[in-house]
């Protein structure tokens, strides 16, 4: 068996990373593409491997043959790169397509070791390696049935994104035997050219064949094997994450990305702090439907989307102002916070980090727990000399809430102390408590002018995507800073529609919540009995959990390199008694499952 490798594309779309080097020469943590795959077949005992070279074909033929391989490497050049496509780069090495059995690679490719062998070791001689279809690919789909039997080839004009669950995208990889090479491809090939010119793709010769009453070639789909096709910046980028070569390495790159991790095939997040059961079908199908609409036209401006935000929530427009994000609202408001600010550590570092150090007075919990009540606050922050008080409730990352009453005591102690208290309510509607545990009411905004509450809807409402949140406060003056402080177009039409909407499935998100309250008392059960974590209470949609036996660096690591999950490793965090933590979202019951099991497979290997 023979493989070819077609490298004679330009890579325009990498910019300056081509520039005076072909797309295979680009670099994947340290590694060109064309090494990692020549690396990667060289132990294939293969007969020989064809390149086909193009743009700066000197130079990549020059590198090639440093790399001292022991397979035999043949170079095609052609001559044409910048005016044909890689269907005429295939048709150059025909050739050897009619003399042996062949791998055929297209040069942007990184894969897993794995991809090669599954396709060697598979008995069908003629094979189109498949990925299930996800949002970041980009090229040539197709559609088979049960049996693999390729049904069409689909190219971009084709595509149908109401019917993409049935797609799979071609890796670009590919088996094909000298019989079929001789009696089905070259032919076709041949003719393709001929007929409509040499600035095609090769994918569509494949699909003329696919229409055979015995076309001899089947799909081979991929199950949890790593590939991605990297044409631009991005497409690095995310390379570089998914392939980083040590464990540590990778859990630091996917952490530095805050979110987006929906680009990562299979990837279960456990990080991020969204409702799991939130919005409902119906809700999403209300968006769906006025998506050509809303992407067409302005939102309104700041003063039209807070009227929405307070017709919903029942509070005084003028007390309320909404933001891009809780996060656009916590950056204006601690830019207006100079003086001394009370923090309760460990908390969500949003707040610490746009204040000075200096100004920065924490409060540090001495139980095992990270719990506190008022009375804690009060004693500590008595004597500190604080302008401002910042409580979340319940709290992050500990998930520890202090009751309506109680906070409201706080409250009054800080107005006769002149501290003004600023309250997160992010997690509030996922208390179990019986009592409505939020203050956001009218009458105690009016009476308590100390009191500023933020809130984020994407956390209860599970629409970070949306990027909501608000400030609500009697302190009117206050809020007219915070208005001016953000632009006036600080949401998209979008959020805008959602909450336009949203008021009309009050009774659907009552009952997502209490789903989730079952959810949550079950997943805690279920952590409960692993030996290797210790989960702390918690009135919140995640659980703060003590690790046991080794570093929690390690344990994250573990969960993300073989289980393909993500949990927030606190390690680096501040305000925890030098033991180890991560924080775990709880998701649905059959996500929770699968971390469950995962803990549990790692406990029995320590064991």
């Amino acid at each position: 068996m023979q493989a070819i490798i077609l490298a004679a594309g330009m890579g325009k779309r990498l910019k300056e990373l081509t520039s005076e080097n072909t797309k295979c020469m680009v670099k994947v943590n340290g590694t060109s593409l064309i090494e990692r795959m020549l690396s990667q077949l060289d132990m294939k005992n293969l007969t020989k491997i064809i390149i086909v070279i193009g743009y700066q074909g000197q130079n990549l033929k020059e590198f090639v043959l440093s790399l001292k391989l022991k397979t035999k490497i043949v170079f095609i050049e052609n001559e044409y790169y910048y005016k044909t496509n890689n269907i005429y780069s295939l048709f150059l090495a025909k050739d050897f397509l009619i003399t042996e059995n062949t791998l055929l690679f297209e040069s942007d490719l990184i894969f897993e070791d794995s991809l090669i062998d599954k396709l060697i070791e598979n008995d069908y001689p003629n094979l189109v390696l498949t990925a299930k279809y996800e949002s970041w690919m980009d090229g040539t789909v197709l559609t088979m049935d049960k049996e693999n039997n390729i049904t069409s080839f689909l190219g971009k004009k084709d595509f149908d994104f109401s019917n993409f669950k049935n797609y799979y995208k071609t890796v670009n990889i590919y088996k094909f035997s000298r019989k079929f090479s001789t009696t089905h491809y070259v032919p076709f090939l041949e003719a393709y050219c001929q007929a409509l010119g040499n600035n095609e793709y090769y994918e569509q010769v494949l699909k003329v064949i696919s229409l055979l009453d015995k076309p001899e070639i089947k799909a081979l789909p991929l199950k949890n094997e790593l590939w991605y096709e990297i044409d631009d910046i991005q497409d690095l980028d995310i390379a570089e994450t998914i392939f980083t070569g040590s464990e540590s390495e990778k859990l630091k790159k996917y952490q530095n990305r805050y979110g987006g991790y929906w680009r990562y095939p299979k990837l279960i997040d456990f990080c991020y702090l969204v409702n799991p059961y939130y919005p409902t079908p119906r809700l999403l199908t209300e968006l769906k439907t006025n998506f050509d609409k809303l992407i067409r036209e302005y939102p309104s401006g700041l003063n039209i989307n807070n009227l929405l935000i307070s017709k919903y929530f029942g509070i005084k427009k003028d007390f309320i102002c909404i933001g891009n994000g809780a996060a656009e609202i916590i950056k204006s408001l601690m830019s207006i916070t100079n003086h001394k600010v009370g923090i309760i550590t460990p908390t969500f570092e949003e707040y610490p980090n746009r204040l000075k150090k200096d100004n920065v007075v924490n409060f540090v919990p001495k139980n095992k727990n990270y719990s506190y009540n008022t009375n804690d606050l009060i004693n500590f922050f008595e004597n500190e000399n604080i302008s401002t008080l910042i409580l979340i409730n319940p709290d992050n990352p500990s998930g520890n809430y202090i009751k309506k009453d109680n906070v409201i005591d706080l409250i009054k102690w800080a107005n006769l102390k002149k501290i003004r208290i600023i309250l997160d309510e992010s997690f509030i509607d996922f208390i179990d408590s019986e009592e409505q545990g939020s203050l956001l009411e009218n009458n105690i905004l009016e009476k308590y002018q100390n009191l500023i509450i933020i809130k984020s809807i994407s956390k209860s409402f599970g629409v970070p995507g949306l990027r909501l949140g608000f400030a609500a406060s009697g302190n009117i003056k206050l809020i007219e800073k915070i208005k001016k402080d953000v632009t006036i177009w600080n949401i998209n039409s979008f959020a805008e529609f959602y909450l336009q909407i949203f008021g009309k499935y009050k009774d659907d998100y009552k009952k997502t919540i209490e789903k989730f309250k079952e959810s949550r008392n079950d997943f805690s059960s279920k952590l409960k009995d692993i030996q290797i974590i210790r989960i702390l209470p918690s009135q919140a949609n995640y659980f703060l959990c003590e690790v046991k036996n080794f570093s929690a660096t390690k344990l994250a690591e573990i969960l993300l390199s073989q289980y393909n999950i993500l949990v927030k490793d606190l390690s680096q965090k501040k305000g925890f008694h030098g033991n180890q933590y991560i924080r775990i979202n709880i998701k649905t019951k059959d996500e929770n499952n699968l971390l469950v099991d995962a803990l549990l497979d790692i406990q029995s290997k320590i064991n």
